[in-house]
């Protein structure tokens, strides 16, 4: 029996068409996907397995199922998701901070995916759990769940592509221009190295920024609200590109120093906005910034 909550389901819009064409230049199926479809013979036409090369009208039901995916091994734990948005192509959770997005030795059981697990396992929803993006332990916000390859990689790609809006907030030491643009490559000066740096042999990045709302801790002390927008995606950018202008994020341990006004880097994934797979509609979500910024924001010093 094939997997229904593992598929795609999408309703041909003209004749004509045939199933190959449909997949690889109306949502953009890679060659190498289209040749698992069809050595799995996993392309139904109205409820039917169908060839490729079967032509289409309007009005039929075309289906992909990936069931031939092998299931994770995460341990499932129930866990109180975040959820900001799911249909049959996606889950998109808002993480807390202090956990990681995946399992460890460290953090075998009391993983995101290990409660994604749960929750699919729950809905009798029989994916394999494919985290588009990650973010560091310590870092709230949105993180994308694709339910099958074909979403991962339709998203991926529009990532590596540069079409997927990031935007972070972030509270930062001092009193920061109003916006700007740190254009700085970052690597590591050795390889073994966890933190990372503005170093002219390393990979290409872009951030921007704008200042949202400036807090005056005391008259020697400020800290800056900040929105901030990646147009790549490296290892600690946001925190390696801050501290590169001299207004490192409040409390990060590793490119700063901690505080006791928060206990991790105040750093949120507040916004993506990318084109949705299958309906090619932009889509936005967002991620209210958690209480321990807004603790801040709204006390009084």
């Amino acid at each position: 029996m094939k997997n229904e909550s593992n598929s795609l389901k999408l309703i041909i819009d003209k004749d004509g068409q045939t199933v190959k064409e449909i997949l690889k230049e109306k949502y953009e199926f890679s060659s190498r996907l289209c040749s698992k479809i069809k050595r799995n013979r996993s392309a139904y036409l109205n409820g039917q397995v169908v060839k490729l090369s079967k032509s289409t009208f309007a009005g039929d039901e075309l289906t992909i199922y990936f069931d031939d995916d092998k299931i994770d091994e995460y341990t499932p734990v129930k866990m109180d998701l975040h959820i900001i948005y799911e249909d049959n192509c996606l889950l998109i959770v808002d993480k807390p901070p202090f956990m990681v997005v995946h399992p460890s030795k460290s953090h075998f059981d009391d993983s995101l995916a290990n409660g994604i697990r749960y929750y699919f396992d729950s809905n009798n929803i029989d994916n394999k759990i494919r985290l588009v993006n990650r973010l560091d332990m310590n870092t709230s916000g949105l993180v994308i769940i694709a339910k099958n390859s074909y979403t991962h990689n339709n998203i991926s790609n529009q990532m590596s592509l540069g079409s997927v809006d990031k935007y972070y907030k972030a509270l930062v030491e001092g009193s920061t221009e109003t916006k700007g643009s740190i254009d700085a490559p970052i690597g590591r000066l050795h390889e073994d190295d966890l933190q990372r740096v503005v170093h002219e042999n390393g990979k290409h990045c872009l951030t921007h920024y704008w200042k949202e709302k400036q807090l005056d801790i005391s008259e020697d002390e400020k800290l800056s609200l900040m929105l901030i927008k990646l147009e790549t995606g490296r290892t600690h950018q946001i925190r390696v590109h801050m501290k590169h202008i001299g207004h490192p994020l409040l409390a990060d341990d590793l490119y700063n120093k901690t505080s006791p006004l928060i206990n991790r880097q105040a750093l949120h994934c507040y916004k993506m906005s990318f084109d949705h797979p299958l309906t090619k509609k932009r889509i936005t979500v967002t991620a209210e910034l958690p209480a321990d910024f807004n603790h801040i924001l709204n006390r009084e010093f």
